[in-house]
């Protein structure tokens, strides 16, 4: 959506050739036309502090709602005002939906400047900026409860219910878009932000996480469990992940020592509950495999996608349990690093940092407790695999556990 209001803006630009600034009724910045001049003044503190901080202090914001812009159905000139940091006129069009204002496009002032018919016709662009902010903002309403219902339904009537609920609260349009699901987990509270405060964002919740891998009820985690948050984000095309990815990346930098997992995408509503599992899988693979985060897609966990649908605490085979044991922890990450190299001791040697001896050594006494050949393809895949799945139970919930890149 973020790219509709940029090329809106542009569009005012052009047509009154003066760079325009878009902030919502907060001043907080949205989009902004492209300054191709060499006059410095083109440039006041005022301007260039909203478009590095994406807002305007609460001193600017009192001096230009002060001129009544908020009250304003039409273009406003606003005199410059260098004490307040404001070195160059201004025109203020006011974007309005149904009567509400819900922005403001910002434009440099300066003689003979627009025609009362340009200004009419940016105004008829402001209009349409308007309808784009009200279809946000209904969007980002608080449609935790239902999607959370979504989550947490079995298939069947109960699934269809929540979906029916969770659509009629986005909207038809909304609903029938394309999404992906996103979770982060774990999450350091009970409370989800806002999705008003994720661009492109129509939905957020908290779910419980218990034993299994899906949402359960009640207060607090499930045994064993803990909290994630979902997300559910809007896309513009199944190839183009970044807004689901810029927005785990935001909601990471408020969750120490998490990871993040992204689903593949999805157009509608039907089968978000199985989209909530590949984003958590990846979630849950990304904790275990550094490599993999601190975001993962789920189309790029490979093993981990069929490993994050076993039990989440498995019994160790019995093979590998002794490999297992807290006094063995060197000779598990060798074997695994060992497998991750496809059997290449040379490659493995360099990742670890040791002689080659020292591999061939640790690898012997693998096989003494083990009992596996290790030439022998199916003993590898068993070892690898119990090694993989160890990593998810015992490392999952851990933050980041390091390994060596193989």
């Amino acid at each position: 959506m973020k790219d509709d209001y940029q090329e809106l803006v542009d569009e005012i630009s052009a047509l009154l050739a003066v760079p325009a600034t878009l902030e919502n009724r907060d001043f907080g910045l949205i989009a902004f036309g492209a300054h191709d001049s060499e006059d410095d003044s083109a440039m006041d503190p005022v301007r260039t502090r909203s478009i590095l901080t994406r807002k305007s202090s609460p001193a600017v914001r009192a001096w230009f709602e002060g001129f009544g812009i908020a009250r304003a159905t039409g273009p406003v000139r606003i005199p410059a005002a260098p004490d307040a940091g404001v070195f160059r006129d201004r025109i203020c069009l006011p974007v309005r939906h149904r009567g509400v204002v819900l922005g403001y496009v910002w434009l440099l002032d300066a003689a003979p400047g627009p025609t009362p018919a340009k200004l009419a016709a940016a105004m008829e662009v402001t209009a349409r900026i308007g309808t784009l902010l009200a279809d946000e903002e209904r969007a980002g309403a608080d449609l935790s409860r239902e999607f959370r219902a979504v989550l947490a339904a079995e298939s069947g009537w109960q699934y269809d219910m929540a979906e029916a609920a969770l659509r009629t609260a986005l909207g038809g349009a909304s609903a029938d878009g394309l999404h992906a699901v996103v979770c982060v987990t774990p999450w350091p509270s009970d409370e989800a932000p806002s999705a008003r405060s994720l661009p492109g964002t129509a939905a957020l919740c908290t779910v419980e996480t218990g034993a299994g891998p899906g949402p359960t009820e009640g207060p607090g985690p499930g045994p064993g469990g803990e909290v994630a948050l979902a997300a559910l984000v809007r896309l513009r095309s199944a190839d183009a992940l970044s807004p689901a990815l810029t927005a785990a990346d935001r909601l990471l930098a408020s969750a120490e020592d998490a990871a993040a997992g992204v689903a593949d995408p999805r157009r509608g509503l039907t089968s978000l509950n199985t989209a909530w599992q590949e984003a958590s899988s990846a979630a849950r693979a990304a904790r275990a495999e550094p490599a993999l985060g601190p975001v993962a897609e789920w189309s790029a966990i490979g093993p981990y996608r069929l490993l994050t649908a076993l039990p989440p605490t498995p019994a160790h085979d019995p093979v590998v349990r002794a490999l297992l044991e807290p006094s063995h922890t060197e000779l598990a990450r060798t074997a695994e690093a060992y497998l991750d190299c496809a059997g290449q001791a040379g490659r493995t040697a360099a990742a670890l940092g040791i002689h080659r001896q020292t591999l061939y050594y640790r690898l012997s006494r693998v096989e003494q407790l083990t009992g596996l050949d290790l030439t022998n393809g199916e003993a590898r895949l068993l070892l690898h695999m119990a090694l993989k799945a160890a990593r998810l139970q015992d490392r999952g919930n851990e933050p980041n556990p390091p390994r060596p890149r193989a």
